[in-house]
């Protein structure tokens, strides 16, 4: 299994940030979300699920397993995460991974023998596939143990302001709503030299969620 580490000088807290279903652990976007994270203090951490790290094996891009399929793998990388107890753990993910990590995080689902996460910051949920919101993700969302906050683009594909703000989501879930984002959270009409400022802008604004928590 491997790990890539962005280490904070003092960390205030540990953050698994696991990447999407289409992109791998150290594509730019996760790289930048990593920098980005660890700039305000946190210490992140990044590995891969077995079908994105076969992909480096073979060069053949291949779909995820469905998404309970993947929560054995998911709480192994758990077990093997290479955290400080003293100090507090956050679950992030981009799209798929959010979704995972909040599919496990749940009072049903989490292990008994390990302590709880701070919280879970899911950047662009999936909240339904593209074009199909009759197919909403959200079931295990009322057993969450502990505080859901969601960035998420207003014009996203999975899950858009209208269609979201529709949705009756439990208590200790907030929104953090990015105006003309998609699904990378990146506004229309940026150019290039704009994309990567505004995504650490918009996690630099989670500041102060991830000192609440």
């Amino acid at each position: 299994m491997k790990w890539w580490h962005d280490r904070a000088a003092q960390p205030r807290g540990q953050i698994l940030l696991l990447h999407g279903a289409g992109a791998p652990a150290d594509s730019d976007w996760m790289n930048e979300a990593a920098a980005a994270l660890c700039a305000l203090g946190w210490s992140v951490m990044r590995t891969e699920l077995e079908y994105m790290a076969r992909r480096r094996e073979d060069g053949r891009r291949r779909p995820p397993p469905r998404a309970d399929r993947l929560l054995p793998e998911l709480t192994e990388i758990l077990a093997a995460l290479p955290v400080t107890d003293k100090l507090p753990l956050v679950l992030a993910g981009k799209s798929m991974g959010g979704r995972l990590l909040s599919m496990l995080t749940t009072t049903t689902r989490w292990p008994s023998q390990r302590s709880r996460p701070a919280g879970i910051l899911a950047l662009g949920y999936p909240f339904h596939p593209p074009g199909k919101p009759d197919r909403l993700r959200t079931e295990h969302l009322p057993a969450l143990c502990a505080p859901l906050r969601i960035v998420q683009g207003t014009r996203d594909p999975m899950g858009d302001r209208d269609t979201v703000e529709a949705l009756a989501l439990p208590d200790g879930i907030s929104v953090d709503w990015v105006a003309d984002g998609n699904h990378d959270l990146r506004p229309r009409g940026l150019r290039k030299a704009e994309v990567w400022p505004q995504l650490r802008a918009r996690l630099q604004a989670q500041q102060g969620w991830l000192e609440s928590l």
